[in-house]
């Protein structure tokens, strides 16, 4: 989702800044922050390991523990060295690229969707603890977005792919990247201000809570 969201946010007339550097590092979040300059959104594209398909019995203390080090402790991180600025001009948006898999229950996949539910745990809590300094911070809960890694063109041209989609989404299509990075503008511009520590699905019919 990150290069789609600059190009959409750029085209909005904002100045966006990418990073890719390794947040697991100690200290990076914070450099990434201060290097950044005033922010006044932060789109958190966090992206880690699933583990799809290992048991409980299989899950072993290091997967479970790198899920959280990828997706949930650079989330904290993060918002905890944008927040001052943001809180000081009362002013600010945090958008986070989540997961629908925090939502609803999937087997094999418990390190994964437990860290992806801490997400939506952490901007629920932080959601409501920084509204009254108008700042905002929300969560789309995603799922069957186009993504060559996940949905490459030779899987989504299988019949039995097609089939499936169909079943699991009652739209019957994956989302283009577009429209995800679209909702996330809308999230970080001042027609959402109402929106306060939402994790809000965005998978076609696949979660409707």
């Amino acid at each position: 989702m990150g290069p789609v969201t600059a190009e959409v946010f750029r085209s909005e007339g904002a100045r966006v800044t990418l990073d890719t550097r390794d947040l697991t590092v100690s200290g990076a979040c914070e450099a990434l922050i201060a290097s950044a300059g005033p922010i006044d959104i932060l789109i958190a594209n966090l992206a880690g390991p699933n583990y799809s398909g290992r048991t409980i019995a299989e899950l072993d203390d290091d997967a479970w523990r790198n899920a959280f080090e990828t997706i949930v402790h650079p989330l904290h991180r993060l918002v905890r060295a944008v927040l001052p600025q943001m809180r000081e001009r009362r002013a600010g948006k945090i958008v986070v690229y989540g997961s629908a898999v925090a939502l609803r229950g999937l087997k094999t996949l418990a390190a994964y969707s437990a860290a992806r539910a801490a997400q939506v745990g952490y901007v629920q809590a932080v959601g409501v603890e920084v509204a009254p300094d108008n700042v905002q911070v929300n969560l789309i809960a995603q799922n069957y977005v186009e993504n060559p890694a996940y949905y490459p063109k030779e899987l989504q041209e299988k019949a039995s792919f097609q089939t499936s989609l169909k079943r699991q989404v009652p739209l019957g299509r994956l989302a283009r990247p577009e429209e995800d990075a679209k909702f996330a503008a809308y999230l970080a511009s001042n027609d959402a201000d109402f929106f306060v520590g939402q994790a809000i699905p965005f998978s076609g019919g696949w979660v409707q809570r």
